[in-house]
């Protein structure tokens, strides 16, 4: 898979990530990726300053629920804008933010347990 990819049907787990992309459900994409409930799909952020409320709209938009939504940051850990954080307290939802690494371990654990979670991943080209 290439980056025309644009949507996978169903969340899964993450296999692996670098190289400006990632791999899960024996496929390969390179970009962003936003994990949903429901499905997998490209993400147009490529750095922190994307991450914007308006990035983040598909997440807000969810018919299912979300109890947490873990943001993977690219390399480096930034402040999250108080208005992101203060949108999704509003609907309940936890943001949690750290390198893309992390988010993408935590978010594998929770979606192992049947949370309700979302990921936001920026990509990155060297695993940590």
């Amino acid at each position: 898979m290439s980056s025309s990819f644009r949507h996978f049907p169903q969340q899964v787990g993450i296999d692996a990530y670098g190289n400006g992309g990632f791999r899960f459900a024996d496929l390969s994409h390179k970009g962003s990726l936003l994990c949903l409930p429901g499905r997998m799909q490209a993400w147009e952020v490529t750095d922190s300053a994307g991450l914007t409320l308006a990035s983040l709209q598909p997440v807000l938009d969810l018919a299912e629920p979300v109890d947490v939504l873990l943001i993977g940051l690219g390399a480096d850990i930034v402040a999250i804008d108080p208005n992101i954080r203060a949108a999704f307290r509003e609907r309940g939802i936890i943001v949690e933010a750290t390198q893309t690494g992390g988010a993408i371990r935590t978010y594998n654990v929770l979606l192992a347990e049947d949370r309700a979670v979302a990921a936001a991943l920026i990509a990155v080209e060297k695993a940590r």
